[in-house]
């Protein structure tokens, strides 16, 4: 009766020896039975009457069971209405001895309570460090994203799993939160500085007309939009690869990608080309030749007077190289250059015509076609290394030579 009370009453209960037990709720269905009683009807259909909670008779035989024998029925008072509590016992030895009958039934109900208790307090335990868990991620907000959520103890290794991993996540959260923070406020700066300059000069011919040597002033003015829709087109450029946008895939010949983007245009510095020819790699030639194009603009910024470019097969590995003469970048810059509105040395420095996320938007093109892009030694200068994976050739040739040609429209 305590277990029907609290609600930790199982569907199947503990047998007693010779003792046959049957637990109906206010619609008289069977929720709970000893095994020999399990899936079968009511073992009986009287209950006490009027006020009285118990009630006994000889039953030849109960239903469900065997031979002739004394049932009792209790009443259990619940929110819902009075549930019934069917005994049933051999006639013989109990018949006659309510007493000590009860006294069975109190024992084995209360061995029942006790064990219900016990796994009850057992399964409580082990949700505390639970509820610590879900309380602590429920109060993390973006400004307390240092915080971090318990560890139980030594006896629970699967709930400290579930500790360690949610507090790697919130350890990569914070990582990318700051990292949004740091690249936001580089982005304002950077788009700050030329508004500022081109501000204040429109301010000093506005205050002296006839003193302004306006065809100057206006290129000067210009300079400063190229370089704001330089950064804007840029980061644009990034929110899509962030966004992981579709890649236009198509079997090219990097060689002949590279050999049409270099013919394109006119360098400041020699190039010197070592091109491989039949190095076909699934990729989009337009956004490929928006790396490769990022590259070469970086290099020709720090060459003192050439640039080196190749394309060749290394195995199942298309390897496009960029190498300059320049003053190089030390070891423990070689991934720093690669982040967002990078600033180094005054060599390096984004103001002499880069607007800081070229780099970081060629490495974001190499690891959208499962490539890498990185910097390796060199005797002298920076060697800018992509790697990308090898595809068989086409069927019909040329389609990469005909896209190559519109590269132009992304390049820096």
């Amino acid at each position: 009766m305590p277990l029907i009370r609290q609600g930790f009453l199982p569907s199947a209960l503990p047998a007693g020896k010779d003792m046959a037990i049957q637990v109906l709720d206010t619609q008289h269905r069977v929720v709970a039975a000893t095994p020999q009683l399990a899936g079968k009807p009511p073992i009986a259909a009287f209950h006490a009457t009027n006020g009285n909670v118990h009630s006994e008779r000889v039953l030849c035989p109960p239903t469900g069971l065997k031979g002739c024998m004394t049932v009792f029925s209790f009443k259990v008072y619940q929110p819902d209405g009075p549930w019934l509590l069917y005994v049933a016992a051999p006639t013989v030895p109990w018949y006659g001895n309510t007493a000590a009958l009860s006294f069975a039934i109190g024992m084995s109900l209360l061995m029942t309570a006790m064990t219900a208790a016990g796994t009850f307090r057992l399964i409580k335990k082990d949700l505390i460090p639970v509820d610590a868990i879900r309380a602590e991620i429920a109060e993390i907000t973006a400004t307390d994203l240092h915080r971090r959520v318990p560890t139980a103890g030594k006896n629970h290794q699967e709930i400290n799993l579930l500790a360690e991993t949610v507090n790697d996540t919130l350890d990569r959260l914070e990582g990318a939160y700051k990292q949004l923070r740091q690249f936001t406020s580089d982005a304002s700066h950077d788009l700050r500085s030329p508004l500022t300059a081109m501000r204040a000069q429109l301010e000093e011919a506005l205050m002296h007309p006839y003193d302004t040597d306006w065809p100057k002033m206006t290129a000067a003015v210009l300079t400063g939009v190229d370089r704001l829709q330089a950064i804007v087109t840029d980061l644009l450029t990034l929110a899509r690869l962030d966004a992981r946008a579709p890649i236009d895939r198509r079997p090219t010949d990097l060689g002949q990608l590279v050999r049409s983007e270099l013919d394109r245009r006119a360098y400041r510095m020699e190039i010197v080309r070592d091109l491989r020819q039949n190095v076909f790699v699934d990729c989009d030639p337009l956004r490929i030749s928006r790396l490769l194009v990022n590259l070469l603009d970086n290099a020709e910024r720090h060459a003192t007077s050439q640039i080196t470019v190749s394309v060749r097969a290394d195995g199942p590995t298309a390897t496009l190289e960029v190498l300059d003469d320049g003053a190089g970048i030390a070891p423990e810059h070689r991934e720093t250059v690669f982040d967002r509105f990078t600033r180094l040395d005054a060599s390096r420095d984004r103001d002499t015509g880069g607007t800081g996320l070229g780099l970081a938007i060629a490495r974001e093109i190499a690891e959208a076609h499962r490539g890498t892009l990185t910097i390796q030694d060199s005797e002298r200068g920076a060697r800018f290394v992509l790697r990308l994976p090898v595809t068989e050739a086409p069927q019909a040739a040329g389609r990469s030579g005909h896209h190559a040609g519109h590269a132009g429209m992304f390049g820096s």
